[in-house]
């Protein structure tokens, strides 16, 4: 029999509501059916998106009805901050813009994608990405050796290459007739001036070509001209072009790149500033990201049209377009690119401009079905030595598994590697190489990947593993026939073209892309979708207790308390510190508390050693949440395994020592586990907050059915 009182309507004298967006002291505001902690929980409204609220109904307690997606109810307004949205400025035709509600992708390369052709890539791109209206397209770059080229210079893939004039002509015909429109965007190196601009002039020329967009970086590879190369450069290209022809620069906007491309020396010659907010690359989130680049760029004088990260989590995506629209005033989003998104960030990135409170964006996580990882000491490993002498060293990586590494070369392969998986089951999968902190400074380590459906040839990509540190990088989603020939072989060489470098050869892995997902409409549960939490210590049957800490267990330092008060390790606890009295729970056995698979399985300084899942959506909400279990002996798992819930993870340590023996026990709503395993805001009570819930009451109120 229900506890909680009768539902309280909306007023009947509720008014006329207004767009806000919401920002609640966490990472979500629970939604109840009246205006009182006591009555029922009606849902979540998730931090950074767009609500329609009644200021008439507010009450003197703080309460006021907000709908969103369909669902009203009542929220507390002493936990949120309801931001008002302001109406958009009308633009003026001198800051008008190619990109004004306009929703673009970027493309690197033909051998960079799956198809083979425009048209293909183009119809593939409207049925997973409907709201996507541009393709910006790389036309040319330079190389120290032999100047200024079409982008082709660097594509196998024939059917998608740069060649000229003649293959944008072909781009720009062929994405029309799928309603797409053609941007280019070219590298400009300032090393040789005439035939970089002559490159340029002709992509800009071409009927149907929307833009410019120069990408211009302070790193290796990019700008290299200076401040005196910027006016010779634009002077020559701007004199060739009308002067209503859109130029704009492509930028890292963290405040310590602002003055290393000279931007003073750009602004004449560009209409639009694209800040690359590669919020997951950062370590940041999008909101801390979109707010730096406003802070650095946000006076420039220039239209600015964010580059958001697609390969980043689906719901960020979402909520980096509605702060973006909604909080700083784009007016257009692109999106960094084709080859590496999957079909939820192709969703997120198709609605980003669109997320208003009444049309629910319907983003679901992506799910993920079967998983194989192959390391260098596993059998799917296989490596050749072209001399007949060991030619690769190696060393034990962070996670504990033998990486194998050996220099660069310039003109002849020495050695190759070639990581094979076994498939059960032919589909999409996503292909992710894993970059170890050292002994990877390449900037040009050429994975091929084999037995792509409807690819007559291997798909090469290029992937810079010295911006890179014990991270999954993405070569992109293929799809694969289980029973073609070496099927998602992944082949690596070490023939880079450089000098005195060195490349790693680390492990790969294959996620296959499961596309029912929460939200999809069939009302199916997906595979892998999770069905409850329990503790992550006790028995059995004191796990499937009503009791959430189980048996004897007690919490030693609850969640969001401040600890060790006038001390230098003064802190809020980020969750549960589990212990039994006396040291009894040493060496007891930890569990997976849901379903999932472990992104961080090593030793870390102070913490000890820390495992860390990425848990499943749950089934009842899609809710995507990370455990982490810290100072633990004898890890039982490792990254990239999955685990059920109760699966034996590891047994209760002190962190050698360190503490007495406890498990530090937490539950993260957002990804800040995943980019930072360690993370430990301290005082930051607002960051408690935002990256952590309440493990008690997580679990108390998400337990399983059965």
């Amino acid at each position: 029999m229900s506890t909680y009182p009768p539902p309280v309507p909306k007023p009947s004298n509720a008014g006329t509501s207004k767009t806000a967006l919401v920002v609640p002291r966490g990472s979500y505001v629970n939604l109840r059916n009246g205006p009182g902690t006591n009555y029922q929980d009606v849902g979540d409204i998730q931090r950074n998106t767009l609500v329609a609220y009644y200021p008439a109904t507010r009450r003197s307690d703080g309460w006021i009805w907000v709908e969103q997606y369909g669902v009203g109810g009542w929220i507390f307004t002493g936990v949120v901050d309801l931001q008002d949205v302001p109406a958009p400025v009308p633009t003026t035709p001198d800051r008008a813009t190619p990109f004004d509600n306009k929703l673009g992708i970027w493309h690197w390369k033909g051998d960079a994608v799956a198809e083979s052709t425009i048209d293909d890539l183009a119809r593939n791109l409207k049925a997973a990405a409907p709201g996507l209206n541009q393709v910006w397209v790389k036309t040319s770059d330079i190389t120290s050796s032999s100047g200024a080229q079409w982008q082709g210079f660097w594509d196998t893939k024939r059917g998608l290459a740069i060649d000229g004039p003649t293959s944008i002509d072909r781009w720009v015909s062929g994405l029309s007739r799928h309603g797409l429109e053609f941007v280019a965007w070219a590298i400009p190196r300032g090393m040789n001036i005439a035939a970089e601009a002559d490159l340029i002039i002709q992509a800009c020329q071409r009927p149907g070509v929307k833009a410019m967009v120069l990408d211009v970086e302070p790193y290796e590879g990019f700008w290299v001209g200076g401040a005196q190369a910027v006016r010779p450069l634009m002077t020559r290209i701007r004199r060739a072009l009308p002067g209503s022809f859109h130029i704009g620069i492509c930028v890292d906007p963290r405040r310590q790149w602002f003055t290393k491309i000279n931007p003073e020396e750009w602004f004449p010659f560009v209409n639009s500033v694209h800040p690359m907010v590669y919020w997951a690359t950062f370590r940041r989130t999008p909101e801390d990201s979109l707010a730096e680049t406003y802070q650095v760029w946000g006076n420039y004088g220039r239209p600015i049209v964010p580059i958001l990260q697609g390969d980043a989590d689906a719901g960020e995506i979402t909520e980096a377009g509605t702060l973006s629209a909604n909080r700083h005033g784009a007016l257009g989003l692109s999106f960094w690119r084709l080859g590496v998104m999957n079909s939820a960030q192709l969703r997120a990135a198709s609605n980003a401009l669109g997320s208003r409170p009444d049309v629910d964006p319907s983003v679901p996580t992506i799910i993920y079905g079967e998983t194989q990882m192959v390391r260098p000491s596993d059998s799917g490993f296989t490596s050749f030595s072209y001399t007949g002498q060991n030619e690769l060293q190696s060393f034990a990586g962070t996670w504990g598994w033998t990486v194998y590494f050996k220099a660069t070369e310039t003109t002849t392969s020495k050695v190759a590697a070639r990581w094979t998986p076994t498939f059960k089951q032919s589909g999409k999968y996503a292909v992710e190489v894993f970059v170890p902190a050292r002994h990877a400074t390449t900037k040009n380590a050429r994975y091929k990947i084999h037995g792509v459906k409807n690819s007559s040839t291997e798909i090469l990509v290029s992937i810079d593993q010295s911006k890179e540190r014990n991270t999954w990088v993405s070569l992109g989603v293929f799809d694969f026939d289980k029973d073609a020939i070496n099927a998602g072989t992944v082949f690596l060489n070490d023939l880079t073209g450089e000098r005195d470098l060195a490349i790693a050869f680390d492990a790969v892995r294959w996620r296959q892309i499961l596309d029912t997902a929460i939200g999809g409409g069939n009302g199916s549960v997906p595979a892998f979708a999770g069905d409850g939490y329990d503790a992550p210590i006790g028995t059995e049957s004191e796990r499937r207790a009503t009791k959430v800490w189980p048996g004897s267990w007690l919490d030693a330092s609850p969640f969001g308390r401040l600890y060790f008060v006038g001390t230098p390790s003064e802190a809020y606890h980020t969750g549960a510190d589990l212990n039994l009295p006396q040291d009894a729970d040493r060496g007891k056995p930890v569990y997976a508390t849901a379903s999932g698979e472990v992104v961080f399985a090593s030793r870390l300084p102070t913490w000890g050693n820390v495992i860390i899942i990425k848990h499943d959506p749950l089934a009842t909400n899609g809710k995507v949440m990370y455990s982490r279990s810290a100072h633990v002996d004898t890890m039982l798992v490792s990254v990239g395994e999955r685990v059920e819930r109760g699966h034996q993870i590891a047994t209760v340590g002190n962190a050698f020592g360190r503490w007495a023996y406890h498990l530090h026990f937490d539950l993260s709503p957002t990804t800040i586990l995943e980019s930072n395993p360690e993370h430990w805001p301290g005082k930051d009570r607002d960051s408690i907050f935002l990256h952590y819930v309440d493990p008690k009451e997580f679990i108390l109120a998400n337990r399983p059915r059965s």
